[in-house]
């Protein structure tokens, strides 16, 4: 590896730039390809970030030898199939939440990440964002633990669009996608296994074919419990909520920022090197791949969260 990174990044949508801007703010490390389905509007994204190489097929990307890394901002229904495309080529990966929608495929990444030493790491968000840091600090240092989360996952869709109000070529999901953010966060703050989990949804949308609401329950070894509720027919702010209610206190989080109950800010800006969750997302990435380690969220150690997500497939299918 030269003394920069060179990556290569596939899917010039909403989330895409959200990583060219963090990338952007990190040394030693350069974007050297964009993929995206659409040639002309990836053009203009590269053009603005510095981009020289321009492909609608991840397969070009991936021939490229001066490509060291991939990050995969595409469809879920994918997301998987690239990520084991770029291990074989023998590229480190980092793939957007979720790792799969299938957890066969999900455990085949797995494996072949194993097998091929390769930095393989989904994009599991939370695990990096400064509010939820904070508390996974106190956490370690045992001046803090959870009794509950409550979350709350809030959108209003009537049509396939992203979150720049352009039109989706895939179909988002409340379970595969925006839960697996919650399920694993769980997991991860509660420092315990998911042992008993169970949801029930709403009606199927008529023209989008999914679930528009959906509530699910968790519990953890440890005793610890999680209530998320998740609708796109929420018509008021967008995004997810994360109230932590613990034996020393409770933390209100959104996003980058955090609360106590009473609604008194609290200050997260020394918590990390930035406030920006995806820029620590991945730097976490990148510094795994100079450190030749497993990084924080690596696949492996994601997949018990798209265990859970199966088995809830499984119960509402039922």
């Amino acid at each position: 590896m030269s003394s920069k990174i060179k990556v290569a990044l596939a899917g010039a949508g909403a989330f895409g730039i959200k990583h060219l801007d963090g990338i952007k703010n990190i040394g030693d490390v350069e974007v050297v390809s964009l993929i995206s389905r659409d040639l002309e509007k990836t053009r203009e994204v590269a053009d603005k970030y510095g981009v020289k190489h321009v492909t609608t097929d991840l397969a070009d990307s991936l021939a490229l030898p001066q490509v060291d890394a991939v990050i995969l901002c595409t469809p879920t229904q994918m997301h998987a199939s690239q990520t084991l495309a770029c291990l074989k080529a023998g590229k480190h990966v980092q793939v957007e939440i979720p790792l799969c929608d299938v957890l066969a495929e999900g455990r085949e990444v797995v494996e072949l990440a194993e097998k091929t030493g390769k930095v393989a790491m989904c994009g599991h968000t939370r695990r990096f964002n400064p509010s939820h840091q904070f508390v996974h600090k106190k956490i370690a240092a045992g001046e803090f633990n959870i009794q509950q989360m409550d979350v709350q996952t809030y959108f209003f869709r009537r049509t396939n669009m992203n979150a720049l109000g352009q039109p989706r070529s895939w179909t988002d999901h409340l379970l595969w996608h925006h839960a697996a953010h919650t399920v694993d966060l769980f997991a991860y703050q509660a420092g315990s296994p998911i042992v008993k989990a169970n949801a029930v949804q709403g009606p199927i949308h008529p023209a989008l074919g999914i679930a528009m609401d959906m509530s699910i329950q968790l519990k953890a070894a440890n005793g610890a419990i999680c209530t998320l509720s998740l609708s796109f027919n929420n018509d008021g702010p967008l995004g997810t909520f994360f109230r932590y209610i613990g034996d020393t206190g409770t933390y209100i989080a959104r996003y980058d920022d955090l609360v106590n109950g009473k609604e008194e800010k609290i200050d997260v800006s020394q918590v990390d090197v930035s406030m920006n969750g995806i820029e620590l997302q991945d730097r976490e990435f990148f510094a795994a791949i100079r450190e030749g380690r497993q990084p924080n969220a690596s696949v492996a150690s994601v997949l018990p969260c798209y265990q859970v997500l199966h088995d809830l497939e499984q119960q509402l299918a039922g």
